[in-house]
């Protein structure tokens, strides 16, 4: 069984990671630094969930604090490898602060590769995003399209960790996967992306706000997916950058219709500007997992909504007052 460094470990994605790890029997390490770009609700929900695991080990640390970070590696001894799922997300926010999104998700991640430089790690995996193709990629989308282009300071600083990645892979011989995520969704998601949302709006009876026409499209990837094929690029690939994500494609409007169909509610629809940061379509090409790490999505979209859609129904207690943007 190996030991694993996560970062982000009470995010959307980190949270599904881990508990997937834990649940195979190894050992994880999860820091987090529990910040509020979204309702902490959400975050302690998953942190609760990973508690119950005796092979959990939580360190609340922001990855920006490089001596704080250095001392959970010298205490562990050793990982077999770091899983950088620490980052801040969300493309429109990232307009509003963008020092903020590139110390996080680029100083952050040198941090965080200059450490297994130092502790001898040998595999680190970066988790980055398919909003760094930009407006104009090819549908679906490869990994040899072009990301020099990135629409936001979000994936500009994606962009950055990337690269650092790939110089400390040459200089170092660090063996790095990096992961391209398209839109992940799935029960307990972040209340800023648009499932979560559309849950709550729709069956709390609230606006329901559409930026656009809603005839822009999304390739969801269910996060249970995500998580597997994000634990198989852990093996040995030298460096290779990986696209994750959905084989089913749906606009906006579809998705309306299908989760007032589930909840039995019409949506109050507002359609406001098209927010220029926002990407009219993505679908992945994910022809390089399926060959490379044996991966393909398996989760169909309507049972990934049904999942969330009944998640939502179970926790609306408290599920109802989480705040979204």
């Amino acid at each position: 069984m190996g030991t694993y460094l996560v970062t982000g470990s009470s995010g959307f994605i980190g949270a599904k990671v881990s508990e997937q790890l834990l649940s195979a029997g190894h050992t994880v390490v999860g820091v987090d630094n529990m910040n509020d770009a979204y309702d902490l609700r959400l975050k302690e929900y998953r942190l609760n969930r990973l508690k119950d695991f005796k092979n959990y080990n939580f360190q609340e640390i922001d990855i920006c604090d490089f001596p704080a970070l250095e001392g959970v590696f010298k205490k562990v001894g050793g990982f077999d490898a770091v899983i950088n799922l620490a980052a801040r997300a969300g493309v429109r926010q990232s307009v509003e602060d963008p020092w903020l999104y590139l110390q996080t998700n680029t100083t952050g991640t040198l941090n965080l590769l200059e450490l297994c430089k130092r502790h001898a790690v040998p595999k680190f995996l970066l988790a980055s995003t398919s909003s760094i193709y930009g407006q104009n990629a090819p549908m679906p989308t490869p990994e040899t399209a072009s990301s020099d282009y990135p629409l936001q300071p979000y994936s500009a600083s994606k962009k950055g960790a990337e690269a650092m990645c790939h110089a400390y892979h040459y200089l170092n011989g660090l063996d790095v996967s990096i992961v391209r995520y398209f839109t992940v969704y799935g029960p307990a998601g972040r209340p800023d992306m648009v499932m979560f949302r559309f849950a709550q709006w729709i069956s709390e009876e609230k606006p329901l706000m559409v930026n656009g026409d809603g005839e822009q499209t999304r390739g969801f990837t269910y996060v249970d997916d995500i998580a597997r094929g994000t634990i198989q690029a852990l093996k040995p690939v030298g460096y290779e950058v990986i696209n994750l994500g959905g084989h089913e494609t749906i606009s906006i409007n579809q998705l309306i219709v299908h989760m007032e169909e589930l909840l039995g509610k019409k949506a109050k629809i507002e359609y406001h500007p098209f927010h220029p940061a926002d990407m009219l379509a993505n679908c992945a090409d994910v022809t390089k997992a399926r060959q490379l790490l044996g991966w393909e999505p398996r989760v169909e979209l309507k049972e990934g909504i049904q999942n969330l859609v009944s998640w939502y129904l179970e926790q609306r207690d408290w599920v109802k007052q989480v705040i979204t943007r």
